[in-house]
């Protein structure tokens, strides 16, 4: 059954919430009476799976409070001969006392209990020879419903008492109110009450115990996602690095060679430049004690760039590779085909090459279009497939290659979006500025990238 929203809120455990800034340890229990004496509603929890039988319990549970209501009558008048209206009044406080158990069931069983008690009083004078009393033999089956509902819903130390309270109540009718020539019902009570006890507890626990597992599989699923995504703005530091690192090198080398361009430069201009030149190599210094620190933290990652980035212009020979892995991979470029930015290059290669991945990994046979095209101010990519011709083996991944892609593309201001096809396949999209320096900065820039689908 799944863990309704209602009933294994506070009750989850017997106790309560502790007053605020106690500080005290563990939240005391809560009082056995209250526990006991409640009029709450709690209703019965639907099934999870299969969803079509969600309703099966509450189905059941009116059926049973049908069946015992007319075998208690049929008992009553045919074998105990319990003449005039009894036997029909308690046959509907015996039906009634197990539909409300659906909804509030401490206040059910103990309806359950006092119709059992002016049953056996109902009984008194009429228990022949070898009849049972307290319970009749549908009697005792016919209240085991309530405390399975009761175990169901309430803490392991509530059901002990129900259970307890209504063992007591057997024996004690027997000892002090027991008719002749009776057959006594305490231990075959004990027993039925005992195990009916021990399974409705023993199904609240799991229970309980799968919902807390469907909710840790969900914080696990968000704590993988936020890791994968911190991992991937790790990566794309660490390569970005390689890009501003060539620029500033190439600004200090040209603050130093500039005052050797010009005739008798000026103290001022000298020192301008040697400003420039001191501030291009410390921010070198800088880039390269927070790379150390990110390849410090991954020292075995492969992805660590230590040689020059990939580029567009390499793109056939990531399709070739591909190729190679059994892949039908077809290249279209588009428009003038030149030189990108940096970023811009190394944010589509890694773009092609994880949508390709993916291609690999979920779409083994299929057909994949590649497709550049150059506009006035953006290049566009498109990355299809179509439906996959063979199975796909399981993959072991995290399944957050398109977190990294839309990372890639907002840090550009661009936008990606993926989705399937009609035809079975899926389909990549990306448009990247060509020149992503005139972003704006602050909090307008920030809410540029979150465009990004």
């Amino acid at each position: 059954m799944s863990r309704p929203a209602a009933a294994d809120g506070p009750r989850a455990s017997s106790a309560e919430p502790s007053p605020a800034g106690s500080g005290k340890g563990p939240a005391p229990a809560a009082p056995l009476a209250r526990e006991l004496f409640t009029l709450r509603r709690d209703p019965l929890p639907r099934m999870s799976r299969p969803r079509w039988l969600a309703r099966l319990p509450h189905a059941l549970v009116v059926y049973a409070a049908a069946f015992f209501g007319f075998l208690t009558t049929e008992q009553l008048q045919d074998h105990y001969h319990v003449p005039g209206g009894p036997p029909v009044a308690l046959a509907l406080l015996t039906g009634v006392s197990i539909l409300l158990a659906m909804s509030r069931p401490i206040a059910a069983w103990w309806l359950g209990l006092i119709t059992a008690v002016l049953m056996a009083w109902a009984l008194y004078g009429h228990v022949g020879q070898g009849q049972t009393w307290p319970w009749t033999p549908g009697g005792m089956f016919a209240f085991a419903p309530l405390l399975l509902l009761v175990a169901l819903r309430v803490p392991a130390r509530t059901t002990i008492w129900v259970v307890g309270i209504s063992v007591a109540y057997t024996g004690l009718a027997e000892l002090s109110f027991r008719p002749d020539h009776h057959t006594s019902t305490a231990l075959a009570a004990t027993l039925l009450f005992g195990f009916v006890g021990l399974l409705g507890y023993a199904l609240r626990a799991l229970r309980l115990a799968r919902g807390e597992l469907v909710e840790q599989e969900t914080l696990t699923e968000a704590e993988r996602a936020r890791r994968t995504l911190l991992e991937e703005r790790s990566r794309i530091a660490r390569e970005l690095h390689d890009v501003v690192a060539h620029h500033m090198s190439v600004i200090s080398i040209q603050a130093q060679v500039a005052p050797h361009l010009v005739e008798n430069p000026s103290e001022e201009l000298m020192e301008n430049l040697a400003g420039i030149r001191g501030n291009a190599l410390e921010a070198l210094t800088e880039l390269r004690r927070v790379l150390g620190v990110l390849r410090s933290e991954h020292p075995d990652d492969p992805a660590a760039p230590r040689h020059p980035q990939p580029t567009l212009a390499e793109l056939e020979g990531l399709v070739d590779n591909v190729r190679g892995a059994g892949l039908d991979v077809t290249v279209e470029i588009a428009g003038a085909r030149r030189p990108l930015t940096p970023g811009v290059e190394l944010t589509a290669y890694r773009i092609v090459q994880e949508a390709l991945s993916n291609c690999l990994r979920h779409a083994p046979g299929s057909r994949v279009e590649v497709g550049v095209a150059y506009g006035p101010r953006d290049v566009h990519l498109c990355i299809a497939n179509t439906a996959p011709t063979r199975p796909a083996p399981p993959s072991h991944g995290a399944g957050h290659g398109l977190l990294g892609m839309r990372e890639r593309a907002g840090m550009l201001g661009g936008e990606l979006v993926a989705g399937p096809r009609p035809d079975g396949g899926y389909e990549v999209g990306a448009v990247l500025p060509m020149d992503p320096q005139n972003l704006p900065d602050g909090p307008e820039a920030d809410h540029e990238t979150k465009k990004a689908p």
